[in-house]
């Protein structure tokens, strides 16, 4: 496998802009149009990328996995989230590229004032869902120009050495692991498509077709996905367009008579085969030209949401059950990494890819990883404080005495995806380390002792998290938890925790990270993150109504170098006490000796 963070080294060359940004113009002057959108997305509207689909880190060198950019003859932009303030300053050429907020304004609020009266602007329909076409659409009529959909992509036609699309063989997800079969869950949801009067339900979520049908690929990077679309009958049929490459006689006697095969090419035409029926298709994941060709078909369209994507969120016992069995394999493989980081970074010259490196071996020594969860962030001092920062060869740096190191990284075994993030100390901290640290942690622990109702949002429960920093005048600019697949993506809905309101209750089943942090800009930055469990519904004594709660399944020390006690009341310093012991419990069997007497000594009381 390549490493984790040299696929970004080509793309993130700041040198490369200008050329690229100036092929592209020439294109678009040559079809008649004034600019373009650039969406961070491929046709299933991933979040990871195969790399034939990483338009926007071609273009503007910033390899986040969320944003965009606008493209016009004089001027350009590139939108980030808050995550993503520091790396986009650093990756991309400011001069070429402004940098813009994507939540606070994003291409819906920067269109209306910069796009030129009669301009066309052009976008992919393949690469934008139907909602966010709709908002674009408005944007541009009131700047008084027009949104013109694209029938090729621009980019494609200027990114002379773009890869070709993956086309690795997918594999089964066995039962033991999947804990229901495919043709369960398609005669479950065939059920509910009927119940809802509709006819089918097209699929265009990579996670949720690979759900679906108990099965897993190697097309993106760290994320188990076979690309391709799916038509879910009322039946209980399947009709899958995937790439014969793709394909084997095992996959095939998995998938059985209820689940035909057709060429990705033949997709359009099986839309159009949906004249004069009912169909479900979520304009806020599908891509517009989905929509689009539905429409003109003539299919009546039930915008709805993936009938995938909710039960797939809720585990079931099989899956829980192998989560729980990764994160205890994966929090040996950090335990052996820590210790093994505390005597490296004490000689002054350990690398950030180095830690990144000797992580990824740590887990390959398990001998069941298929892939990490994602490109490890390496971060020592001010890196660190780049929420989602991305080490590459020309950002490497050593990690240096009193300094802060923060590593956020997950890992893809068969039976569980893993997301971690610890935030240790090279030397002595500073009391305002501690301070920050703490507060940090008193937030993780609301969280993570939270009980509530049934019809909470993960709206409702953000705040828990953030209050101790709010008391200091402090916060964080990303969510405090996501949803996390069952070897399937580390970031997936429908829930979440965090300040933007999602209207979807949190329920049992659910995996979740808690992850509160903070960072100081150009010093240091803090995360720590557990991955939890929504509980079933539990009987408080003397309660009236019964609450869910939060089982923590991460099991790996937390620093208490940094951590400040008299911040901590005593139910606190009880839960870090007991997370510890429960820690060492765990995993001091699965250790040698060396790390076995550091996870005693970094696990005692306080």
């Amino acid at each position: 496998m390549d490493k984790p963070f040299q696929s970004y080294d080509d793309l993130s060359d700041a040198a490369q802009c200008a050329p690229r940004l100036a092929a592209l113009r020439a294109e678009l002057k040559g079809r008649g149009l004034d600019g373009f959108l650039v969406p961070h997305s491929d046709e299933q509207g991933s979040e990871y990328l195969p790399a034939h689909a990483e338009r926007l880190a071609w273009l503007t060198a910033f390899t986040g996995s969320a944003g965009s950019a606008i493209v016009l003859m004089d001027k350009a932009v590139v939108f980030t989230d808050g995550r993503y303030t520091l790396q986009v300053a650093k990756q991309t050429d400011t001069k070429l590229f402004e940098p813009r907020d994507l939540v606070g304004e994003g291409p819906q609020g920067w269109l209306p004032a910069n796009l030129p009266k009669d301009a066309r602007l052009g976008y992919d329909p393949w690469l934008s869902t139907a909602n966010a076409v709709a908002g674009l659409r408005h944007a541009a009529e009131r700047a008084g120009g027009t949104l013109v959909p694209c029938d090729s992509n621009p980019i494609d036609a200027v990114w002379k050495d773009q890869p070709a699309p993956p086309a690795r063989p997918a594999v089964t997800h066995p039962f033991n692991l999947a804990g229901e079969t495919s043709e369960s869950k398609r005669a479950r949801l065939a059920e509910r498509i009927a119940q809802s009067g509709a006819d089918a339900a097209v699929l265009t979520l990579a996670d949720s077709v690979c759900w679906l049908l108990n099965m897993r690929g190697q097309d993106v990077p760290h994320t188990p996905f076979a690309l391709g679309f799916a038509i879910l009958n009322s039946d209980a049929t399947v009709d899958l367009f995937l790439d014969e490459k793709k394909r084997s006689p095992e996959l095939l006697a998995h998938f059985g008579s209820g689940v035909r095969l057709h060429a990705p090419g033949k997709f359009a035409g099986a839309l159009d085969g949906l004249k004069g029926k009912r169909v479900i298709a979520d304009p806020a994941t599908a891509a517009t030209a989905i929509l689009d060709r539905l429409h003109r078909a003539g299919a009546t369209i039930k915008h709805q949401a993936d009938p995938c994507q909710l039960p797939k969120a809720c585990k079931n016992p099989l899956e829980i059950e192998g989560m729980r069995k990764a994160h205890i394999r994966d929090g040996a493989a950090m335990v052996r990494f820590l210790c093994w980081f505390e005597k490296a970074a004490a000689g002054g010259a350990l690398t950030e890819i180095a830690a990144a490196e000797a992580l990824e071996g740590f887990r390959r020594a398990t001998g069941c990883l298929s892939d990490l969860s994602f490109d490890s962030i390496s971060g020592a001092g001010s890196n660190g404080a780049i929420v989602h920062y991305r080490v590459t060869h020309s950002s490497n740096r050593t990690i240096g005495a009193n300094e802060m190191f923060l590593i956020d990284s997950g890992a893809q075994y068969p039976d569980g995806t893993t997301d971690i993030t610890r935030t240790v100390m090279v030397g002595t901290p500073t009391a305002e380390m501690k301070d920050r640290f703490t507060r940090v942690l008193k937030g993780h622990i609301a969280l993570a002792t939270a009980r509530f109702p049934e019809g909470t949002i993960g709206t409702q429960l953000d705040s828990f998290a953030r209050r101790p920093l709010w008391e200091a005048g402090l916060d964080y600019d990303h969510g405090t938890g996501h949803g996390v697949g069952s070897y399937l993506s580390v970031h997936e809905g429908p829930q979440n925790i965090s300040k933007r309101p999602v209207n979807q209750p949190l329920l049992p089943g659910m995996i979740c990270s808690n992850e509160p942090g903070f960072y100081k800009t150009g010093e240091y930055g803090i995360r720590i993150e557990n991955l939890v469990v929504v509980t079933d519904f539990l009987h408080v004594a003397g309660g009236e109504r019964p609450m869910m709660a939060l089982e923590t399944i991460t099991l790996v020390p937390i620093d208490r170098n940094l951590v400040e006690p008299g911040l901590l009341s005593e139910s606190e310093r009880a839960w870090l006490n007991t997370y510890h012991a429960r820690v060492r419990e765990s995993l001091h069997h699965l250790v040698d000796e060396d790390a076995r007497a550091w996870l005693e000594r970094v696990t005692r009381a306080i």
